[in-house]
């Protein structure tokens, strides 16, 4: 066997200093998926115990104010569903304008709205468009984890993993969909983002 050419040589070269390069970065990859695992589990978990907590303070109200001989008046929703039902023929402008506010352009659209008296206000008078409801923290989290996107670079993509939700909202500490489902169904400050 011959001299080996100088150019395969440095083809070589280059191509051992890439995969050098890939595996590095795939094994820190790996590591940072490992931790957001990690840590959106906790946060999942504690959640979950929050919930939980809500939940038997709730139960006991109940139980105490039925003890007592009196009526509990649970507190008003702060989280509203809106699916718009009805098209747009014959709308009038200002109806078009809200169902256009509550980013419910086209129908079987669904938004989630913080409930406060202007949108009150909004949500009455475009009723016969529109249906709405109170969802509970199931209804949220089967609503996000089958229906929901996200807005990244621009381009509507469907939430179906962690990373989706830890690239487009890292800013706001919403790392995984369980920090985006308590953000929601809570009403965080950051609910609008």
């Amino acid at each position: 066997m011959g001299p080996v050419p100088e150019r395969i040589l440095k083809k070589r070269k280059v191509a051992t200093e890439v995969k050098k390069g890939k595996k590095t970065l795939l094994s820190a990859r790996k590591r940072a998926i490992k931790t957001l695992r990690l840590r959106a589990l906790k946060r999942a978990e504690r959640y979950n115990s929050e919930y939980v907590r809500e939940q038997k303070r709730n139960i006991n109200l109940k139980r105490q104010a039925k003890s007592t001989g009196s009526i509990y008046v649970p507190a008003e929703p702060k989280l509203a569903f809106v699916i718009r039902i009805r098209g747009i023929n014959g709308v009038s402008p200002r109806v078009k304008k809200i169902l256009q506010l509550l980013r419910l352009r086209q129908i079987h659209n669904g938004v989630f709205v913080r409930l406060n008296a202007a949108v009150v206000k909004m949500l009455r008078l475009v009723e016969p468009y529109i249906a709405y409801g109170y969802p509970n923290l199931k209804t949220v989290r089967e609503l996000i984890y089958k229906r929901g996107f996200a807005k990244l670079k621009g381009q509507r993509v469907a939430i179906d993993n962690n990373f989706v939700v830890s690239n487009a909202m890292k800013k706001y500490n919403i790392i995984c969909v369980e920090d985006l489902i308590h953000e929601i169904y809570t009403v965080g400050p950051h609910f609008k983002e």
